[in-house]
């Protein structure tokens, strides 16, 4: 079975960061893309950041430009998004999400994590 497993959401201040986990199983990272998407209270759900399988080529939301970094470590089986300087308007259900092949955001995506709250306020 294809399962996907988030972590490392929390309450956090301005400014501060986080480092989310998605811990996969069911699947390998050199044969399936992984993307980090959030949905914010009154919004739809977006695209934050990609990795793409197979290069590892990232993508990212221009929103998180420059303040969020995603990665993987293939022998672990975990993709982690880096979240540094954080605003309130990152507050949002983080939820990480996996496509067989090389892809980008824009792709459909086909397996789910059930989400992890992060909440930026002071």
């Amino acid at each position: 079975q294809v399962r996907l497993v988030e972590s490392g959401g929390d309450l956090v201040q301005p400014g501060g960061s986080l480092r989310l986990s998605c811990a996969v199983s069911g699947l390998s990272l050199n044969e399936y893309s992984i993307g980090w998407f959030r949905q914010a209270p009154g919004k739809e759900r977006e695209g934050v950041s990609c990795i793409s399988s197979s290069d590892g080529s990232t993508y990212y939301e221009d929103a998180v430009k420059g303040r969020f970094t995603i990665s993987r470590d293939i022998a672990k089986s975990t993709v982690y998004l880096q979240m540094n300087s954080l605003e309130p308007e990152d507050t949002a259900v983080y939820y990480c999400a996996a496509r067989r092949g090389m892809a980008t955001c824009t792709a459909e995506y086909d397996y789910w994590g059930q989400g992890t709250q992060v909440t930026v306020s002071s």
